[in-house]
């Protein structure tokens, strides 16, 4: 486990910009059961959710069709709610950083850890943009 004052401030990074934080198991459960498009990253400590994900992500935000539901996990932190969130990612294999989203608790669109690693941020935004304009 990540000690607290390492993660917090790359928590803040979402939830300054509008993502509930996620930390249980039943928070994921109620997240994604919700009506509409629910966003669900799984924030991580390495460099490309620093350099891309987390950047990504939010400017992802900048869009006219964005999800109604913005939330995230925190892998290595927050044990029960990430390995609750990655059971509704099957059928893919675990994977952090990740950005998931569902419509109507259904699971439409999903960024594994390779679709970021040595992208952009602005490459991120743009791929979620496009699920965003098609689900939301």
């Amino acid at each position: 486990m990540y000690p607290a004052e390492i993660v917090m401030p790359m928590k803040e990074q979402l939830t300054s910009n509008g993502f509930e934080d996620l930390t249980t198991a039943e928070q994921v459960e109620a997240a994604i059961a919700k009506p509409g498009t629910t966003l669900v990253m799984v924030n991580s400590v390495c460099g490309c959710a620093a350099g891309a994900a987390r950047p990504g992500v939010v400017r992802s935000l900048d869009n006219d069709k964005v999800p109604t539901n913005l939330t995230t996990v925190f892998a290595g932190f927050d044990k029960e709610a990430v390995d609750r969130a990655r059971e509704f990612f099957a059928p893919f294999p675990p994977s952090s950083p990740a950005v998931a989203l569902f419509k109507d608790g259904e699971l439409v669109h999903m960024l594994e850890r390779h679709h970021i690693e040595g992208h952009s941020a602005d490459a991120i935004a743009e791929n979620l943009k496009q699920a965003y304009n098609e689900f939301a």
